[in-house]
C-alpha cells in the first residue's frame, strides 16, 4: 500500500534521499546542514516570494520518495505566467511510486491556479535543477543533480515532455586552447579597454552587490530565468566569503564600469563525498586535507551585459579560467550548465576544445 503525506520534518524529508542511493557509489550524499537551509522555509529568503510543500511516499510504513512542489510567485510575475514547479524528486524504481508523488505535487499546484508544472528544480533555476539524461558514468560536480537512468521512465510515464535540455561541458588544462586565443585576449583588452580584476573579499558586500546586477540584467533573456533578489543572492553566496579563493571569481570592467563577471568553484564533491552528510570532529582533519588536493573545477557561472557581448569579453573568461585552474595544480573542470539552444554560449565554449559530455532536462506538463 502506497500512501503520499505531507510533511514539515525537514530532517526525514532529507534522509529518503539516502534511503534511495544506498549503495550506489557515484551519489554525493549532500551536507544536511546545506540542505537544510536550503528547504527551511523560516530563513531561506527565496520563501519570501515562494511556498514550499513537502511531501513523502510510505510504502508498508517505509519512506520510498518524496518530491517538493513549489510556487515561485517571482518567477511568474517575471514571466506573466501560471507555473507551478516540483523539485527534490528522489523515488525507487516504481511507476506506481512516483506517480503518487507528482500527483500530491500536481494537486496542490492546480488548486494554487497553476496551468503548468515543471521541474525539477531545486528549489528554482537558480539552484540546483534538472535531471540527469546523459552521462551516467561519474559523480556529479558541486551543486549539480545525480540520479539513476531510471528516472527518466518515471517522468515520462507520468505524462511529462521535455521543455528544455541544459548542457555541461568538460574542458581539462591538458588540452587547452593555443596560443592564438591567448593573443586574441590581449587584442580584446587593449581594443575595448577591458580590465579583469578579483573578486574582492575586503569588499565582500560591494562585490556582491556587483556580481548580482551583472547576474540579473545579463541573464534576463534567458529561457525559465527570474532573477533573485539581492537578500536571496547574499543568502545563496556568503559562503564563497570563506570557501572560494578571490583568483576564481572575475569581474571585467570597461572604462572601470563593471561590464561581466565569471566564478570558478572547487569541486567540493571530491571532500563532501568523504564527510557522509556531516562535518564533525572525528573527520574535520581528513576534510580539511582534502580541500587542498582538489584537483577539478566547476565554471558555475558567467554573465555579460548585452551591451558589451560582441567585443569577446566570455572568451576573457575562458582563457583566464584555464589560466587560474592550471596556476592551482587543477586538472580542469565543468562548464555547467548552459541552455541547449545558447548558440552565443555554447560555440565559444566548444571552440575551448572543452567536450560536452553531460545533459540534464527539465520536464513539464499541462495541469
Amino acid at each position: 500500500m502506497i500512501s503520499v503525506k505531507e510533511t514539515t520534518n525537514l530532517k526525514e524529508f532529507i534522509a529518503v534521499q539516502s534511503l534511495i542511493y544506498k549503495n550506489d557509489s557515484l551519489f554525493v550524499k549532500p551536507l544536511i546542514k546545506e540542505e537544510m537551509k536550503i528547504i527551511d522555509a523560516r530563513h531561506n529568503p527565496f520563501y519570501k516570494n515562494a511556498t514550499i510543500k513537502l511531501f513523502i511516499a510510505y510504502e508498508n510504513s517505509k519512506p520510498v520518495g518524496r518530491i517538493a512542489a513549489i510556487i515561485n510567485k517571482g518567477h511568474n510575475r517575471f514571466h506573466n505566467d501560471s507555473v507551478g514547479f516540483f523539485g527534490f524528486f528522489e523515488s525507487q524504481n516504481s511507476v506506481a511510486i512516483s506517480n503518487e508523488l507528482f500527483k500530491a505535487a500536481e494537486v496542490y499546484l492546480s488548486k494554487n491556479s497553476m496551468k503548468i508544472m515543471r521541474g525539477p528544480v531545486n528549489p528554482s533555476m537558480n539552484d540546483t535543477c534538472g535531471v540527469l539524461v546523459k552521462g551516467f558514468f561519474q559523480p556529479p560536480v558541486f551543486m549539480m543533480p545525480y540520479n539513476r537512468k531510471y528516472y527518466i521512465d518515471l517522468f515520462e510515464s507520468y505524462g511529462f515532455k521535455k521543455a528544455k535540455d541544459l548542457y555541461a561541458f568538460y574542458a581539462t588544462t591538458a588540452n587547452k586552447p593555443k596560443n592564438k586565443l591567448e593573443k586574441l585576449s590581449n587584442y580584446i583588452q587593449k581594443k575595448y579597454k577591458i580590465d579583469l580584476r578579483n573578486f574582492s573579499r575586503k569588499n565582500f558586500d560591494r562585490d556582491i552587490e556587483i556580481i548580482h546586477h551583472l547576474y540579473s540584467k545579463s541573464w534576463e533573456g534567458n529561457w525559465g530565468f527570474s532573477p533573485p533578489t539581492l537578500e536571496e543572492f547574499k543568502y545563496g553566496t556568503k559562503d564563497f566569503k570563506t570557501l572560494v579563493p578571490e583568483e576564481l571569481v572575475i569581474i571585467a570592467e570597461r572604462d572601470k564600469k563593471p561590464c561581466g563577471f565569471s566564478a570558478l568553484i572547487p569541486d567540493f564533491n571530491q571532500v563532501i563525498k568523504k564527510a557522509n552528510g556531516s562535518i564533525t570532529p572525528f573527520n574535520f582533519i581528513q576534510i580539511l586535507s582534502g580541500m587542498k588536493k582538489i584537483d577539478s573545477y566547476r565554471l558555475i557561472t558567467l554573465g555579460v551585459l548585452p551591451e558589451c557581448r560582441k567585443m569577446g569579453v566570455d572568451l576573457l573568461f575562458y582563457v583566464k579560467s584555464f589560466e587560474v585552474v592550471e596556476k592551482r595544480k587543477g586538472i580542469g573542470g565543468e562548464l555547467s550548465w548552459t541552455l541547449e539552444d545558447n548558440d552565443a554560449i555554447n560555440k565559444p565554449i566548444k571552440k575551448m576544445n572543452s567536450e560536452h559530455y553531460k545533459t540534464y532536462r527539465i520536464y513539464e506538463k499541462q495541469i
